[in-house]
């Protein structure tokens, strides 16, 4: 059975953790915005291609993304779909172009939120990712990897990181309450380990 997968959460919930074991998990595809627009750049709409508006540095509008993540759901055999949608219009096309098998809310502390953002470290040559609490490099600034300069990201410092935790709330609270109405929507506590994490969500997808 190919499994349809929403998982909604703040900046630091975890999404991409566990978008990424659930695909595996699964045996399903793991889309997000940024991959579907990257693999679809050149793609015609009747507003223009994404890539006329990336290399313009301006936002992709909700038509174009709508279609472009429609067009890799169209190609998946299951999905487990992370950073889509992002307002309200985008979950209602949502609901009309698919039947979501699951519908998942990590619900973490913001404060928690913010020690998991701040404490985050990306490799400056490789992209790695690392965490000083819960996954610390061998050597402390070195990457693992490659043995480069682990460096904190300008969108990681706790001013931006509360900012972008705000706009989540904002922009993505009518989309939570929209999947709420509609009765999928689980709320899954996502303030433990990742494995533990998993296993809550793996119980939600699979009853």
């Amino acid at each position: 059975m190919s499994h349809r997968i929403l998982l909604l959460g703040a900046p630091g919930a975890g999404k991409g953790t566990q978008s990424a074991k659930l695909a595996d998990e699964y045996g399903v595809e793991h889309v997000t915005t940024g991959d579907a627009l990257r693999a679809n750049k050149e793609m015609e709409t009747e507003y223009g291609t994404p890539k006329s508006f990336m290399d313009a540095g301006e936002l992709v509008p909700d038509p174009v993304v709508n279609e472009i993540v429609q067009a890799a759901l169209d190609d998946a055999d299951g999905f487990v779909l992370d950073g889509y949608p992002r307002n309200l219009d985008q979950a209602e096309y949502l609901s009309e172009i698919t039947d979501l098998d699951a519908v998942i809310l990590l619900d973490v502390d913001e404060e928690v939120l913010v020690d998991r953002l701040t404490g985050r470290r990306v490799c400056d040559d490789c992209g790695a990712n690392y965490h000083v609490d819960f996954q610390p490099p061998e050597e402390a600034g070195v990457c693992d990897e490659c043995g480069g300069e682990l460096i904190q990201r300008e969108d990681d410092t706790e001013e931006t990181a509360r900012e972008r935790i705000q706009v989540f709330y904002d922009n993505t609270e009518p989309v939570v309450d929209h999947f709420r109405d509609e009765g999928v929507l689980v709320e899954v506590d996502g303030e433990a380990t990742p494995d533990e994490v998993f296993d809550r969500i793996s119980d939600v997808v699979e009853s």
